[in-house]
């Protein structure tokens, strides 16, 4: 099984040399209250600033999730790089454009950003949540397979 299949994480030591591997990273990435917003299309700043103000507001921005068919652009992966957030989570299988997602996930694994990609949240409203999405411990793995869930808060 690929650690990069289905429902998973990446560690920052997916693109970069002398990254955090999974057996490295704890659990406080993964587990505590988070933001969905739902978002289509590409994702710029001004994308950021308004779900990195609206998390804030409900005390949830340490952890974001992205419910939709969106992108995330280098652009947005800057302005996520500097929000402070130690997740981000998407429902594709990538962060970043498919056909070119390695500079979005430089940006973020490179700013100690943990990815969670391939979570499904088509049924899920914009919101606070509390968030367990604890990999596999896979000592120097680049990434694992997790069972990611959200529970209201």
């Amino acid at each position: 099984m690929c650690a990069h299949n289905g429902t998973h994480i990446d560690a920052p030591y997916h693109f970069i040399n002398d990254g955090s591997t999974v057996d490295r990273l704890g659990l406080t990435p993964f587990v505590g209250e988070c933001y969905v917003a739902c978002r289509e299309g590409e994702l710029g700043s001004e994308d950021v600033i308004d779900i990195m103000e609206k998390a804030r507001s409900l005390d949830a921005a340490k952890r974001i999730l992205i419910a939709g068919k969106a992108v995330v652009t280098a652009e947005a992966a800057r302005a996520f790089s500097q929000s402070g957030i130690l997740l981000l989570g998407n429902e594709s299988q990538t962060v970043g454009p498919e056909d070119a997602p390695a500079e979005v996930h430089h940006i973020l694994l490179g700013a100690g950003i943990v990815l969670l990609e391939g979570i499904v949240l088509d049924k899920i409203s914009e919101g606070k949540y509390f968030l367990s999405a604890a990999p596999l411990n896979l000592g120097g793995s680049d990434g694992s397979p997790c069972r990611a869930y959200l529970m209201t808060c």
